[in-house]
């Protein structure tokens, strides 16, 4: 299929257009636009006046790059984390400012460190995090992290159906810490119990002085669309805060889902 180029210009000097780019962000428009849910193919190529086989290509083409996304369960597509990531270091996430005042008041609250993670297809990435002025912590935004070794990833892995969770797993489990679970079917035990208990909590699991607990922030259909998190060092965050912490992140994750779904 070869470059189609709008060689009509506009009379002024402007470059010609070349419309399968136009035709792609126009796509990526909409898509962003279904938000949470996402939209079907059929429904995408209505909207952008594209006949199914070429908005099929397209958005093939947009996946394999990590700009969009497909839901096996459901076929329809949602932004994907390669768009995050590049919103993310562009320094103007929407999803960042409707959402960063919880993100401060919380850490202020804590006096820990608060996490706002994106879920896409195979994980989570951090978009957002606010730490205490006093407190030196590791950034960790734009960072992908092991679903099995954090609370982040246990959160968005509790709330998926367990085939799929499972099928997220990079086996074999790597073990980070002396707390790292590497066993499959006890993370999927620790997986129906995160569930029944609204949060995941971290010991130590990737960073042996790293303690924190995770809540998702689940869309209309309940599945995980973000984590909100709440971790610190050790000293301060011990197991004996999960109890307390975890309510605080439940709560925070709620907040966070009524601002996206406004």
């Amino acid at each position: 299929m070869g470059i189609e180029l709008d060689v009509r210009g506009d009379g002024a000097g402007q470059p010609a257009l070349v419309q399968s780019v136009v035709r792609a962000l126009k796509l990526l428009e909409v898509v962003a636009a279904s938000a949470p849910r996402g939209e079907t193919l059929s429904t995408l190529a209505t909207r952008c006046e594209l006949n199914r086989a070429t908005a099929w290509r397209l958005l093939g083409t947009l996946e394999s790059r990590g700009l969009v996304e497909r839901d096996p369960t459901t076929n329809r597509y949602r932004i994907g984390l390669a768009m995050i990531r590049m919103s993310a270091s562009a320094g103007y996430d929407g999803l960042v400012r409707r959402t960063r005042h919880v993100l401060e008041r919380v850490s202020e609250q804590t006096g820990e460190t608060a996490d706002l993670a994106v879920a896409g297809q195979h994980g989570v990435t951090y978009v957002g995090e606010v730490a205490p002025p006093s407190v030196m912590a590791i950034n960790w935004v734009a960072r992908e992290v092991p679903l099995h070794a954090t609370s982040t990833g246990k959160a968005f892995l509790a709330w998926l159906p367990p085939d799929e969770a499972r099928g997220l797993l990079d086996l074999p489990l790597a073990r980070f810490t002396d707390t790292t679970l590497t066993d499959p079917d006890a993370l999927m035990t620790e997986l129906a119990g995160i569930r029944e208990k609204g949060y995941a909590e971290c010991p130590g699991e990737l960073e042996p002085a790293l303690y924190g607990v995770s809540a998702p922030i689940l869309n209309l259909d309940g599945r995980p669309l973000g984590v909100f998190s709440i971790w610190g060092p050790v000293s301060r965050v011990p197991e004996s805060r999960f109890a307390e912490l975890g309510p605080v992140a439940v709560d925070a994750a709620d907040e966070v889902r009524t601002a996206l779904l406004d």
